[in-house]
């Protein structure tokens, strides 16, 4: 995560209009409305797993851990990614957990 943030800071001095335009929609998109903000981490989070953004997967599953999500609710979503993505899923979904443990520093 630290690499891409670096990376992602870099960009952002050579395009800052376009990522405060992203910041912006991302703020947007996340405002709880008819769904909450958790629900919309793992919608987001089923994105990432299945587009295979390792770096997506962290940001994803670190909102999720700063939203209170329990490794049980995350293990359950991973199910129904896994379910729709198959294979590739299961092998990214288990990064996600990874991430999630990390970022918890709970034991696997």
């Amino acid at each position: 995560m630290n690499e891409t943030m670096g990376r992602i800071g870099t960009l952002q001095k050579e395009a800052p209009e376009t990522l405060k335009a992203f910041n912006q929609m991302g703020a947007v998109a996340k405002k709880s409305g008819a769904l909450d903000e958790k629900t919309k981490e793992l919608i987001a989070l089923g994105i990432a797993v299945s587009t295979r953004c390792d770096s997506c997967i962290g940001f994803h599953v670190k909102s999720l851990v700063r939203l209170k999500t329990t490794r049980a609710e995350l293990c359950e979503a991973l199910q129904m990614i896994a379910y729709m993505g198959g294979g590739p899923s299961i092998a990214y979904g288990a990064k996600a957990l990874e991430a999630y443990d990390e970022f918890t520093q709970s034991p696997p």
